[in-house]
């Protein structure tokens, strides 16, 4: 055989003895438990016993067993080491004493400088977990330093220096004195901020700044500009960065010129402020040795690139309420230099077709008021309903601090619609007034959320409407988990239309219940009053509940069993509210849960019905 055969061989028998990982030594550990032994076997874990001779290997095992145990204040431990073979090692028993612990002598903690007025410094050394006489941990010292480190940064004390750092431990007197000293110096106020890049009024992102210029700074509040930038939804990238450095070094952003598709409404835009001018360094320490500042200030550089300014999306789907369904969205988040955006949907399935479309018009604040135009034409053909409706809404929207929003607005709708049979046109016009408040964590599938709304809407024949109704609706929708398995989600709605004009009111105003997202078990929006020929006329009232208990039995998937009741009717209180009752799965998929029902009405000839959809829940 050719030598370079063996060669090769060799070689690769080699790489295969160099490529094997190294074996840690094996630990049999007495004495300690808990948090103490954890710690030895971390350290022990990367021990390599082939590259030791057995006396230079007891000696590292003695070393490493000592430092894992001085982080929780064991300075002089006795230790018996015994290996199962002394030539070739593969397991230790360890006996250990720990010995006296050290206890803290002394704590000097102490901040000097403006941050000493601060009240999150002195609660951070109130809140310190050991006193005089405890075993020593070097966990709370640590974490400590870090913590006022970190409030330094945070809050805008950007000259720290720790003044003393110090854990100072006497093994032989079984004792420890632990000192930390900050000096914060002063505390940096926030400067005038400069946009670059923007394709909107300057006044309008000026609007969005959640601090004064002078205002003491908060790392918070610079997070909380980008975010309030993002959710404009008018750029693409948005970077917010405080300029510390004044020299000519300084975090200085570059230019950008807006692309020639982002030209219209763009090039009437006013500039922003110019940055202050910059000076040498050694003029600026020059300066500063004549009279230094008393409050020292941080200017903040945004750089923000447009969005897209058209935006397209589509999707398909299926429901067992609606059968197939398709969606074309165009969204414009911004048409012109105000911040205008403008978003249309078009939506297919087989009993409904819609064409809807929203003009927002932001006012000073951008995310929480704003004039909304809205319009859109619709065609229903679903069951003993045929309606075509053509509306068109204007509104002012309102965002709370608590969450809450507020939605006060004008409609004007034009019905053509048969209902059981009867047909006729209507003209409305009405105001209404809608709150809402949505909070959850984890949107696509929450584990801790609910919602709220209640419409109220008026009409009257006084301003030209040809039927006179007070229509009130509202519904609430919880979910809350016990323990890391347990899911619950409960439903309630409610609605109300008081009037003397029923056979004027559209179809789309009328109160009908059933389907996947109302009551299971029976087909969709076929629970309603019926004529003499079981034909639905809808109701006057409504009302549904549901509780749902949902079991995880995998990583995305879930098992559920619900109870859903509810119905619509003439007269409040029906005698008997229809029921359905079934079981589940839910997979958390990248689109959003796929719901998979299988529900049994109590109240109908059918002994089950299917019932499946997608997206989230709120």
């Amino acid at each position: 055989m050719d030598n370079r055969v063996f060669i090769r061989l060799g070689a690769g028998v080699l790489s295969l003895v160099v490529a094997m990982p190294a074996l840690a030594l094996d630990a049999s550990i007495k004495g300690v438990k808990g948090k103490l032994a954890d710690n030895i076997e971390i350290y022990l874990d990367g021990l390599d016993e082939t590259q030791y001779q057995a006396e230079r290997l007891e000696a590292e095992v003695r070393r490493l067993v000592s430092e894992a145990l001085r982080p929780f204040g064991y300075y002089d431990p006795s230790l018996t080491v015994r290996f199962d073979d002394p030539e070739s090692p593969s397991h230790v028993d360890l006996e250990i004493d720990r010995g006296e612990p050290v206890r803290i002598e002394q704590l000097n903690f102490a901040v000097e400088g403006a941050a000493a007025e601060d009240p999150p410094f002195a609660k951070a050394i109130e809140a310190y977990p050991q006193k005089e006489g405890d075993v020593l941990r070097h966990a709370p010292y640590d974490a400590l330093r870090s913590e006022l480190s970190g409030l330094a940064l945070q809050r805008g004390y950007f000259d720290w220096r720790f003044t003393q750092r110090r854990l100072e431990v006497r093994p032989w007197d079984h004792s420890a004195r632990l000192s930390l000293g900050l000096d914060s110096g002063q505390r940096y106020h926030f400067g005038k901020v400069y946009f670059r890049g923007q394709h909107i009024e300057p006044e309008r992102l000026q609007n969005l700044v959640p601090f004064e210029e002078g205002a003491p700074y908060l790392a918070g509040r610079v997070a909380r500009l980008n975010q309030n930038l993002g959710q404009t939804a008018w750029f693409g990238s948005v970077s917010v960065r405080p300029r510390l450095d004044q020299g000519p070094e300084a975090l200085a952003l570059p230019p950008h010129e807006a692309g020639w598709w982002h030209s219209l409404d763009v090039a009437d835009i006013p500039p922003a402020p110019p940055a202050p001018p910059r000076i040498s360094p050694q003029a600026l320490g020059a300066a500063a040795e004549l009279q230094a500042p008393e409050t020292p200030r941080v200017p903040i550089d945004v750089l923000v690139t447009p969005a897209d300014r058209h935006q397209f999306e589509t999707g398909i789907g299926y429901a067992t309420d609606v059968g197939p369904r398709a969606r074309l969205t165009w969204n414009q988040p911004w048409v012109n230099r105000y911040g205008h955006s403008w978003n249309h949907d078009l939506y297919v399935s087989g009993p409904e077709q819609k064409f809807s479309g929203s003009y927002t018009m932001p006012l000073e604040d951008p995310l929480r008021d704003s004039y909304e135009l809205q319009y859109g034409i619709r065609n229903k053909d679903s069951d003993d309903t045929e309606s075509l409706e053509a509306s068109v809404e204007f509104g002012r929207r309102w965002k709370f601090d608590n969450g809450w929003e507020q939605y006060l607005y004008v409609r004007s709708t034009y019905e053509d619609f048969t209902q059981a049979g009867e047909s006729n046109q209507v003209l409305l016009l009405y105001p209404g007034v809608r709150w809402s408040r949505t909070r959850t964590h984890n949107p696509t599938f929450p584990t801790w959320g609910d919602r709220q709304q209640l419409t109220v809407q008026y009409s009257n024949e006084a301003w030209g409407s040809d039927a006179e109704f007070l229509r009130i609706n509202g519904d609430t929708q919880w979910i809350r988990m016990l323990g890391d398995a347990n899911r619950f989600v409960g439903r309630l709605g409610a609605g109300s239309i008081s009037t003397s004009d029923f056979a004027d009111v559209p179809p789309s105003l009328r109160f009908f219940t059933g389907g996947d997202n109302s009551v299971r078990g029976y087909s969709y929006e076929s629970l309603s009053p019926e004529d003499d020929e079981g034909r639905l006329i809808g109701g006057k009232q409504r009302f549904v509940a549901s509780v749902e208990a949902q079991r995880r039995i995998a990583d995305k998937w879930w098992l559920a069993s619900f109870v859903d009741t509810g119905d619509a009717f003439t007269d409040w209180w029906p005698e008997q509210l229809k029921t359905g009752a079934g079981l589940g799965v839910r997979w958390i998929s990248p689109v959003g849960p796929i719901r998979f029902d299988v529900a049994h009405p109590f109240d109908d000839d059918d002994a089950y019905r299917i019932h499946f959809s997608i997206g989230p829940e709120f």
